[in-house]
C-alpha cells in the first residue's frame, strides 16, 4: 500500500492529530498544545492513506548530537502495517549520527528494539503528572 508522507505542518488538522493520539493510546493534551509541541519540533512525520490521517510523530533536537523521539502513533486499524516503521525510518533519516533517546509505552519495547533501541540503565525523569506516569508503567 503506498502511504503519502508529509514532513511539515503545513495545513495539519491538529483535531485529527490528536484523535490520532488518543486512538493509539497515547496522552491526551489541548489541540493548542499540540500544534506547538509539533510545530516546535525539530522534525515531524504525518502519514496519510489518501486524505485519511492514519500516522504521526515528532523529534525535538539539538541537531549536532542529542535528539529524542515522542509521539509515534497509529491508528489502531493500522497498526501492523508498517505505518509506524515508516514514521520511524523517516524521523532517523533527520538524526544521522545522533543519540536518541525516546519513551516507549510499557509493552511497545519490542517494536522500537526492532530499530536498535535499547533499555536505558540510568535514564532519570520528572514529570508533571508524576502518579500518572507511575501508574501507567513508565516509572518506579
Amino acid at each position: 500500500m503506498q502511504y503519502r508522507i508529509q514532513r511539515n505542518c503545513d495545513k495539519i488538522d491538529w483535531q485529527t492529530v490528536c484523535r490520532v493520539l488518543q486512538e493509539a493510546g497515547l496522552a491526551i493534551h489541548p489541540i493548542e498544545l499540540t500544534r506547538k509541541a509539533f510545530e516546535n519540533s525539530y522534525c515531524v512525520v504525518f502519514v496519510f492513506d489518501n486524505d485519511l490521517l492514519i500516522g504521526v510523530g515528532r523529534a525535538i533536537s539539538d541537531g549536532a548530537y542529542q535528539a529524542a523521539i515522542y509521539d509515534i502513533a497509529v491508528l489502531p486499524i493500522y497498526q501492523g502495517k508498517k505505518v509506524g516503521r515508516l514514521i520511524v525510518d523517516e524521523i532517523h533519516k533527520d538524526l544521522q549520527k545522533i543519540n536518541i533517546i525516546l519513551y516507549a509505552s510499557p509493552g511497545k519495547e519490542p517494536f522500537y528494539s526492532n530499530f536498535g533501541y535499547y533499555r536505558m540503565l540510568t535514564g532519570m525523569a520528572r514529570f508533571n503528572n508524576e502518579s500518572k506516569m507511575r501508574e501507567k508503567g513508565f516509572t518506579e
